[in-house]
């Protein structure tokens, strides 16, 4: 019987590449995450506002077509859910920290992996389930 008080964390991962978001949704997939994928930065922003209380990590890349790329994004998670996770893929991550919350972070693009994984964990321990033991600040 599933817990009541459980309300299901997800990864939040845009971008325009199908074949980017399907590799991201296949590793997070085996994960304690839910996945859900976007092909823009609008559609999104949907999700946030819907769901948003249960996004815990956005993956995106900064260089999303139309009018919210990447970082116009990285921003809007931040306020409309403020702890989420943010994951920004640059070609340039030492330079994309200035267009960024302070909360985010830049990797390189195309990400890594193991570095999705490391933030997915991140995610995790920031905004655990209620009651679970691994519930501390990062």
């Amino acid at each position: 019987m599933p817990d009541a008080t459980h309300t299901s964390h997800l990864a939040l991962v845009v971008d325009e590449d199908a074949a980017a978001r399907d590799r991201a949704e296949a590793l997070l997939g085996e994960t304690e995450l839910d996945v859900v994928t976007c092909a823009s930065g609008e559609a999104a922003v949907e999700v946030l506002r819907s769901r948003g209380g249960d996004v815990v990590l956005l993956l995106t890349k900064a260089t999303l077509k139309g009018g919210v790329d990447g970082h116009r994004l990285a921003t809007a998670a931040c306020k409309l859910r403020p702890g989420v996770r943010v994951v920004l893929s640059t070609g340039t991550p030492e330079t994309c920290r200035a267009r960024l919350p302070d909360e985010a972070v830049c990797t390189r693009h195309p990400w890594l992996p193991l570095d999705v994984l490391v933030q997915d964990h991140a995610a995790l321990l920031r905004s655990p389930w209620p009651g679970d033991p691994r519930s501390r600040p990062i």
